[in-house]
């Protein structure tokens, strides 16, 4: 397990170890912002237009097709913040005993981006999962901050775009 850093830690006898729940949901967090970003906004690509590019993106995390992954992913990213689109069709998700713990579990993209999504619910971390505001980028990110106040994906990139258009137009005005 992993050092936490960066992390408030709502246990009082601290011991400096994440524990094994924390893990879970940092690689539900990973999944679900690598299914959301399979559009990017920026070079105006869809990875699901591109069959080679979206078969090795399955591969790589031993999943299998689905065709109502597209709409997953559009319904899950309105349901954020990013532009309206209709409402997912179902998708199948199991529910099995783990290692003697129930586990949702999903072998197509769609299903493993929906439990991944439902396991932060549960752990009220969902609210978290946010599309960057900028017109432009409109990349998914999970906001680690303390206060989930956290507004863009980068302040280095889209903040400061941001502000230096704000000041552009003040300084037009004045």
């Amino acid at each position: 397990m992993r050092v936490s850093s960066g992390r408030s830690n709502r246990y009082s006898a601290y011991s400096g170890v994440v524990s094994s729940a924390e893990d879970s949901s940092d690689s539900d967090v990973e999944l679900l912002l690598d299914f959301l970003n399979t559009t990017d906004f920026e070079q105006h690509t869809d990875l699901f237009d591109d069959p080679v590019g979206w078969q090795a993106w399955l591969t790589s995390r031993n999943l299998t097709d689905d065709p109502a992954a597209r709409a997953i992913r559009d319904g899950l990213r309105a349901a954020i913040g990013g532009h309206p689109a209709p409402p997912p069709p179902p998708t199948a998700v199991r529910i099995e005993l783990v290692d003697q713990t129930p586990t949702l579990v999903a072998t197509t993209a769609a299903g493993a981006a929906l439990a991944a999504a439902t396991r932060l619910a549960v752990l009220g971390e969902w609210h978290r999962i946010k599309i960057c505001p900028a017109d432009d980028c409109r990349w998914a990110f999970y906001d680690r901050s303390r206060n989930r106040s956290r507004t863009w994906c980068s302040m280095r990139v889209c903040g400061n775009r941001e502000k230096a258009r704000a000041w552009r137009e003040r300084a037009k005005l004045g």
